[in-house]
């Protein structure tokens, strides 16, 4: 359902989380090092997250990339919607275009019912939830 960039910024923002909250900023080699990504990807995808105010960068040599406690308790929603945009949790499940109530394709009404609970738990869960488990050992990020 999420694309390798959405699933790559999930993780990205859980390890930046992580290391945010004893202050620390994190290099983008870094990042891409412990969650086993491409820096080019990790690159562009935090541009566009710092873009958006998702997270935060400073450029020098303090510089990297940080969450403050506020960013820590958005909404995994957010960065979904700022990669992929509210299609998926419109979209029909076999990929028709005039999927809908009175022209529904063989899934829809279950499709619809899994799109609605994937919708609630990224606007549930906070970006802490996830790194919480991560940061005891509870969770992982990479495999």
């Amino acid at each position: 359902m999420l694309s390798y960039t959405c699933k790559t910024a999930i993780k990205a923002i859980i390890y930046l989380s992580s290391k945010s909250e004893s202050g620390e900023k994190t290099s983008l080699k870094e990042i891409s090092t412990q969650i086993n990504a491409s820096e080019h990807t990790i690159g562009k995808t935090l541009q566009l997250l710092a873009k958006h105010k998702i997270i935060n960068s400073l450029k020098g040599p303090t510089g990297g990339f940080y969450l403050t406690p506020e960013q820590q308790n958005q909404p995994i929603l957010k960065i979904i919607l700022v990669i992929e945009g509210d299609a998926i949790f419109k979209e029909c499940g076999l990929g028709l275009s005039k999927c809908s109530e009175l022209h529904p394709c063989p899934i829809h009404n279950e499709y619809k019912v899994i799109r609605e609970q994937t919708e609630k738990l990224f606007r549930e869960k906070k970006v802490k939830d996830l790194c919480d488990p991560v940061t005891h050992g509870l969770a992982f990020i990479i495999d």
